[in-house]
């Protein structure tokens, strides 16, 4: 059939890379994000569901956290079986689901890790649960690779404000420091003509600069992004390499989004990027 993809071709030729996240059923965030990314770098996507979620880009309706057991043999079940090359952990709500997430990762002390810590929706609803948003686990934290907060996420992990650039790079400096691990400290949420994200690794920055899109379909911005990086490291390029290749394909995302299902709902979901 033209167009049809050989899946198990790309399977046994391509590396693997694995998201730990929740299921969006909108499509636009969550796994379901990660896995159209990681197709679209070419990498094979695995996945270990931690929490069902009814949402749409204006609301998050409902969440259903999968049971840890349940998680965590998803996990067992995977590594078990597939060479997986590159991981990336998004909503992972509770404290009980972190603990399991960091026991496996640790047996596999020699993959790369990307956190996003997610915490709220785009909508502002949280996506952890109480416990979970007053103390991130920290041992988590400092088992990934790399870590890639918003401002807002950023602001919760290090008890701090971030109200422009200077507080910006100064949040990325100590929050590599505190955790021992790069940051992507991203900065769509400053009011600003261009949206700066910086990279911090112990003394080594990089900037990444890109203009400010408007549009209202950024609904699962930072999923796409922290999914394209883990593609990039599944596929053996330097850190600062797999960053700028997924910023360049997050913002060619975002200037040709679609607008899909209800615009008026879109429209109540706006969110700047990040």
């Amino acid at each position: 059939m033209p167009g049809r993809i050989d899946y198990t071709f790309l399977m046994t030729t391509a590396p693997i890379a694995l998201t730990i996240a929740g299921s969006d059923c909108s499509g636009g965030a969550g796994l379901q994000a990660d896995l159209k990314t990681f197709q679209h770098f070419g990498v094979f996507g695995t996945s270990a569901v931690t929490c069902v979620v009814a949402e749409t880009p204006s609301e998050v309706r409902s969440i259903h956290p999968i049971p840890p057991a349940i998680v965590l043999d998803q996990l067992i079940l995977l590594f078990e079986n597939y060479p997986i090359a590159a991981i990336k952990t998004g909503m992972l709500y509770s404290a009980e689901i972190m603990a399991g997430v960091l026991d496996i990762l640790s047996e596999h002390p020699q993959i790369p890790v990307v956190i996003d810590p997610v915490m709220l929706a785009s909508t502002g609803d949280p996506l952890t649960d109480s416990q979970s948003r007053e103390s991130f686990n920290e041992a988590l934290l400092r088992r990934g690779t790399l870590i890639t907060p918003n401002l807002d996420e950023a602001e919760t992990l290090g008890q701090t404000r971030i109200t422009d650039e200077t507080s910006q790079a100064a949040a990325a400096r100590e929050l590599s420091a505190k955790f021992g691990t790069g940051i992507l400290l991203k900065g769509g949420h400053l009011h600003s003509a261009e949206c700066l994200d910086i990279y911090q690794n112990g003394t080594e920055r990089a900037d990444f600069v890109a203009p400010r899109i408007e549009t209202p379909a950024s609904h699962g911005t930072g999923c796409t992004l922290s999914a394209a990086i883990t593609a990039g490291l599944a596929l053996g390029k330097p850190m600062t390499e797999a960053i700028g290749d997924a910023k360049t394909f997050l913002n060619q995302s975002l200037a040709h989004s679609l607008s899909l299902g209800s615009q008026a709902a879109l429209n109540q979901g706006t969110r700047l990027p990040d």
